[in-house]
């Protein structure tokens, strides 16, 4: 069993107990299928209390890997780790992008135009700024994937506020369907970035401008496959070719196929997946949809082995490397960096200096990044992509205890203070919010009962 492995050049606590490239052991299996147990059974009573996924995980392989607690064994691996963080980042950019629905957000586009077409650019512009700043002797290139990394945004780090009925759907489904589009959207920049910082910016074979070609190319695979087998699956189910265990599965290889299909033909394995997601959920329609939990729920048992890896090999050098550049960058990344673009991209909407302000803070920087950050390690090296990788993990251990804990109060104290604007928020029909991954709340005490109205979440499907 080799699918959880550690990256190179940061050697495990007791590698050297090992011999090099060593797989992990029927023990360390052992332990690591527990809490991905425990995590299943106990979430729920666990997240009443605000400990989320994410933060269980990221504890979980910083002790087991450092201090008294380490009791992993496992050694270094070249490329595992990479090839794990690649399949993870492929199937939520899929699910993301099936779940956003685009021929249901016509009412909200001009919203999520402001958000995806304004704020993005520059929330991106701005952190690259700000990294380069702080930190001008890592080159531009490492500072542009600083802030490309920490752009896309995470909702399920935001749970408790993402499923409080209280919240008008309308302010949920955008935070959402931001969340869904701006990982996908902010790869592109972060491949550039990294291409650039291999090569040193020079125009060759493997630099930015192979990389804006593979882009393209990516696309084209990516809305083939996902368009043909999305009308291939809505045909299927409407004729009942397709039996109801598989059909679940037959979506999760077709998410495969759209990544390793752009790959295989020299496009771009991720801009193929998110694309080939944004064609079968267009494609297949609502006889796609109920088909993605499982593509999701996969998706989501193998990002908790990311976080699980992340805690492991990022949390311990980053925390030894710590400065004040990099503890003020975190701090500004989660609050000025994005709350000013937002500010900029909403201003004239006419939403409400209070819901500016929540859309603008609940920016929860999470699976995305720390993807991004397991790839630079990979691609760079800890020597050269150490830096970007100390930045890019603090500001997401920050994010992850402040958006975490600030979730269920600042929600009910912004439902009080809209709370006489609610219905004009809401809009007349407002499509359930998708369930997006980690978010396992909606069944909680916050969710209403069914058929409280256009507002209520919509339940977890298949759950």
């Amino acid at each position: 069993m080799s699918w959880l492995i550690w990256l190179p050049g940061l050697r495990h606590p007791r590698s050297e107990r090992g011999a090099p490239g060593a797989v992990v052991s029927v023990s360390d299996l052992a332990i690591v299928a527990v809490l991905v147990f425990g995590w299943g059974t106990l979430s729920a009573r666990l997240e009443r209390f605000d400990v989320t996924a994410p933060i269980t995980f990221v504890l979980a392989g910083l002790l087991l890997t450092h201090g008294p607690l380490a009791v992993l064994g496992a050694t270094p691996s070249n490329e595992l780790i990479k090839e794990l963080a690649e399949f993870t980042l492929a199937l939520v950019l899929f699910s993301d992008a099936s779940r956003v629905g685009l021929h249901e957000l016509r009412t909200d586009a001009a919203l999520c135009l402001r958000l995806l077409g304004v704020a993005l650019p520059l929330t991106i512009a701005l952190g690259t700024l700000l990294a380069f700043a702080l930190a001008s002797s890592a080159g531009i290139w490492l500072a542009l994937l600083v802030g490309a990394a920490l752009a896309p945004t995470d909702a399920a780090l935001g749970a408790g506020m993402m499923t409080n009925p209280a919240v008008p759907a309308r302010i949920r489904r955008l935070i959402n369907v931001e969340s869904g589009l701006n990982d996908g959207i902010a790869t592109p920049v972060v491949l550039v970035a990294l291409a650039g910082a291999a090569t040193g910016g020079e125009i060759a074979g493997h630099g930015p401008v192979a990389a804006v070609a593979q882009l393209a190319l990516g696309i084209v695979v990516g809305v083939a496959v996902g368009g043909a087998g999305g009308l291939l699956v809505k045909a299927a189910r409407r004729r009942g070719w397709a039996a109801e265990g598989f059909a679940g599965p037959a979506v999760l290889g077709l998410a495969v196929c759209a990544y390793a299909s752009g790959v295989a033909l020299h496009g771009n394995g991720f801009i193929a997946a998110f694309a080939g997601g944004l064609a079968f959920g267009t494609a297949g329609g609502r006889r796609g949809e109920p088909l993605l939990p499982f593509v999701e729920e996969t998706g989501g048992l193998v990002s908790l082995l990311v976080w699980l890896a992340f805690g492991a090999v990022a949390v311990a050098p980053a925390a030894e490397g710590l400065t004040w550049q990099i503890a003020l960058y975190a701090v500004l990344s989660l609050t000025v960096v994005r709350m000013v673009p937002v500010a900029i991209a909403l201003a004239g909407a006419r939403l409400g200096r209070a819901t500016i302000l929540l859309v603008g803070w609940f920016g929860p920087r999470g699976l995305a990044s720390v993807v991004f950050a397991l790839l630079a390690l990979e691609d760079l090296g800890s020597r050269t992509a150490g830096p970007a990788v100390a930045v890019i993990t603090i500001t997401v251990l920050l994010s992850v205890i402040a958006h975490g804990a600030t979730a269920d109060p600042l929600a009910a104290r912004y439902a009080r203070l809209v709370a006489g604007s609610a219905n004009a928020l809401a809009g007349a029909q407002v499509p359930g919010m998708p369930e997006r991954r980690l978010i396992r709340r909606a069944a909680s005490a916050h969710a209403p009962v069914a058929g409280a109205g256009p507002d209520r979440p919509s339940s977890p499907p298949g759950g």
